[in-house]
């Protein structure tokens, strides 16, 4: 027989049950109320976003960084607050333009020096301006890893890249302008006062995203020298495009990712010679290229398919990663053109079909050569859509181990 007071009766033990149940289904509830004023603050906003997307007429000036219009989002994620940013940046000729994103920072208080702001870079979900990530529903729910990052105590800040959000030029897999989008969204995240946002920065991105980030560490020495980049993070990044589109000849992924990027590159590198749309595509490809354009990945992807099925193995009139200009394009936008002073992880996913494993291995070699800090993380089972949430456990440890304390 146990001693009186030294372990608890059967009523005690209902009693810290059901306590501790009490507390699970309040924490539980606190979650699902959380969400579900979300959701409500989401569609309070949804009226608004059209309007907020249309740039000022006319354009005040402003360095990139520079804040044009911003607004706090209601539905922002639970013990966090969320801003909706337009900014300034500049594209790949240095010409002025505008992105729009979204800004989230915990409600813990900041560090003495500003809190570490995470630059998301997201994977494709189209190229056309309905397609940015910041005016979908749900603005925030792209953003992988948000919520360990929250937790952690980073603020994150989201670009929709040029061209998406508000108009502008294309950017689909122009890596200079995707790259000062990124940087030029922490400049833009530190102009918020409430975010308390210092110039320490974690760049993290996926596929499209991965290329971002990559391109954005490479340039941030020269474009952006008062930040200072603790750590790069690319789960399946689109880093060889040369690579990735030979991989993708002859399939669905080709002709979806080829009129995507080939309509880009046609426009913003309209000054140099042959690089028409119709020298690198055939007629039934420039003919469904508008209308492959106007779609988004996520939403119209069985329409995607459905336009451009009948195009496979008839979609490319050459092969651009062998004929010029194309092949220098495809070399001058891929990321591994020089190093950078940072550690980077890279994840891949075994299963992963559209960024091809061994490419990314090539990359990881080629980054080591260079002298940068590589961590290569294969993540078993995943494929190209769930490889960054699968390597979140991977990716936190990696970055609690390489951000310096101070």
């Amino acid at each position: 027989m146990p001693i009186p007071g030294t372990a608890p009766t059967h009523a005690r033990l209902r009693r810290t049950a059901t306590v501790v149940i009490a507390a699970i289904i309040a924490l539980a509830g606190l979650v699902v109320g959380s969400e579900t004023l979300r959701a409500a603050g989401d569609a309070v906003e949804s009226p608004g976003r059209a309007s907020f997307s249309r740039a000022p007429d006319p354009l005040p000036p402003g360095a990139p960084g520079t804040i044009v219009r911003d607004e706090e989002l209601i539905g922002a994620p639970l013990f966090a607050r969320g801003w909706r940013l337009m900014y300034h940046s500049t594209d790949l000729h240095g010409a002025d333009v505008l992105s729009t994103g979204v800004l989230i920072a915990p409600l813990s208080p900041a560090p003495p020096g500003g809190r570490i702001v995470v630059s998301w870079a997201h994977p494709t979900t189209g190229s056309a301006m309905a397609c940015a990530p910041s005016l979908q529903d749900d603005p925030f729910l792209l953003i992988e890893g948000l919520r360990t990052l929250l937790d952690r105590g980073y603020a994150v800040v989201a670009t929709d890249y040029t061209g998406m959000g508000v108009e502008g030029p294309d950017s689909y897999l122009v890596g200079a302008t995707e790259a000062h989008n990124v940087l030029d969204a922490v400049r833009a995240a530190q102009h918020v006062e409430d975010a308390h946002v210092g110039n320490r920065v974690v760049l993290w991105g996926h596929s499209q995203g991965g290329q971002a980030v990559l391109r954005a560490a490479e340039e941030a020495a020269d474009y952006a020298p008062e930040l200072r980049i603790d750590a790069v993070a690319a789960a399946a990044p689109a880093a060889d495009l040369g690579r990735l589109v030979s991989a993708h000849l002859d399939d669905i992924s080709g002709v979806t990712i080829g009129s995507y990027a080939f309509a880009a590159y046609a426009q913003v590198y309209a000054d140099v010679p042959g690089t028409q749309l119709e020298s690198v595509l055939t007629p039934q490809a420039v003919a469904i290229s508008s209308r492959m354009n106007a779609l988004c990945l996520l939403s119209d992807l069985g329409e995607l398919h459905r336009i451009g099925q009948p195009l496979v193995g008839r979609f490319f009139r050459i092969d651009p990663t062998t004929a010029e200009p194309w092949k220098t394009l495809l070399q001058e936008n891929s990321a591994g053109g020089r190093a950078f002073d940072a550690p980077l992880f890279l994840a891949q996913g075994s299963q992963d079909t559209l960024v091809i494993p061994a490419d990314t291995r090539a990359f990881a070699v080629h980054e080591r050569a260079l002298g940068i800090a590589v961590t290569y993380d294969t993540i078993p089972l995943a494929d190209h859509g769930t490889v960054a949430y699968l390597a979140l456990p991977a990716l936190t440890t990696w970055l609690d181990e390489v951000i310096p304390a101070n």
